[in-house]
């Protein structure tokens, strides 16, 4: 573990120019470029190609989180323009239950002009279903970099969903230097994302079309999803020379039973489609760990903290883990797992269940830059060598690669 901690952040850099950075996507998802990185080798396709590199009978697994509108805005009397970002619902903390409050809820916000709201409540006046609706945001404790904010609206016959759908806005990654466009509401979408929660896209995910899934499954590539609730400290960077000096955000995940038992019927093995299905299928291996230490754990208890795949062997296969987490489902009638996960996985990391990986092009310095390179070996320069030479576009509206190491 003390090798992984020492890793240097500077050591994950390479130049990225502006231009490089994809700030809208092509007109047809699927047409982007594919990088294949296969055994060592790279080559470059185009992603509706990708069924062909696949094996007939493996299991693919998506994440089907849905990008919610989660920026809202409110003025002051003073013209001061002061930014309320949801990162995470705390009362009720579930995300379901919350979306489907009316009247009130509260979630922990990043503010943005933070300086300019010293006390008391913002107030703005929105249009929900064709009627006014007064909402208003009152500012409590200070969480870490976040705040907790009590929102409220008069009419008990509109949800927080709604709230949302009605004034929030969509927010597309910083790094685009652009504003959300009303176009963003579709292209920054999977299409196959359902369960609201995310402030930002599995964007591997957004290469996918029907005709490509349906390509998927003439190939017969056996599908599955699950899901995990990007949060926004996904594109915070690592400030610290070292990673051990650099704190993982903690990211929601819901696992069903039929996706365990799918897992389990592929021999614990899966091809994941973005980093977030990474982090999430890896997760599952501790939480089974986690699960046969403490066979009575309540799901608060299977999180996974940032370096217990580090801090010693573990014995279980993959398999085991898995059936350890099925039997912990039947034993309390449940038909999906809800938990939370704060993993990093960098090189040291060795992956327990994801065999072939569907990804973007990363950040510099990043905690996904670091992901990629323990899945290939330290590989990670030639593949960014090869996409920054043959004109990839990169980041969130990028292109594609598909690593097998």
């Amino acid at each position: 573990m003390e090798d992984t901690k020492h890793i240097k952040i500077s050591e994950f850099n390479y130049p990225l120019p502006d231009e490089r950075i994809a700030k809208f996507p092509l007109a047809e998802r699927d047409r982007s470029k594919l990088l294949v990185y296969r055994h060592g080798e790279v080559s470059e396709d185009v992603f509706t190609s990708l069924p062909s590199y696949l094996e007939p009978g493996e299991l693919m697994v998506f994440n089907n989180t849905k990008v919610i509108q989660a920026r809202l805005h409110f003025r002051k009397e003073t013209g001061a323009l002061i930014e309320v970002f949801c990162l995470e619902p705390v009362c009720p903390n579930d995300y379901a239950l919350n979306f489907q409050q009316t009247g009130r809820c509260s979630w922990l916000c990043l503010i943005g002009n933070l300086k300019k709201w010293k006390e008391g409540t913002l107030r703005r006046t929105i249009e929900v279903k064709g009627r006014p609706v007064v909402l208003s945001a009152t500012r409590g404790a200070c969480r870490g970099t976040s705040h907790w904010i009590d929102f409220a609206w008069e009419d008990y016959t509109v949800t927080f969903a709604d709230v949302l759908e009605a004034a929030g806005e969509l927010p597309i990654p910083p790094y685009l230097n652009r504003e959300t466009q009303d176009s963003d509401k579709e292209t920054y979408q999977t299409v196959y994302s359902k369960i609201k929660g995310s402030v930002a896209a599995p964007t591997a995910g957004l290469h996918f079309t029907d005709s490509v899934l349906a390509a998927l499954d003439k190939r017969e590539i056996d599908r599955e999803e699950l899901t995990l609730h990007v949060g926004a400290g996904t594109f915070k960077p690592v400030k610290s020379e070292e990673i051990e000096g650099h704190e993982m955000h903690t990211e929601y995940i819901s696992v069903g039973r039929r996706t365990i038992e799918k897992l389990i019927a592929h021999e614990g093995k899966a091809i994941a489609v973005g980093t977030t299905s990474v982090r999430t299928l890896e997760s599952l291996y501790y939480i089974g760990v986690l699960v046969s230490r403490n066979p009575a754990a309540n799901q608060e208890e299977l999180h996974v903290h940032q370096w217990m795949p580090y801090e010693e062997k573990h014995e279980l296969s993959p398999v085991e883990a898995l059936r350890h987490i099925l039997d912990y489902l039947d034993r309390h009638g449940m038909e999906a797992l809800h938990t939370s996960t704060q993993i990093i996985i960098a090189p040291g990391y060795e992956y327990k269940i994801v065999r072939k990986i569907v990804t973007n092009f990363h950040q510099p310095q990043s905690t996904l830059l670091l992901l990629v390179s323990a899945f290939v070996k330290g590989d990670w320069k030639k593949i960014y060598d090869f996409a920054l030479r043959h004109d990839f576009r990169f980041l969130s509206y990028g292109d594609s690669s598909l690593l097998i190491p």
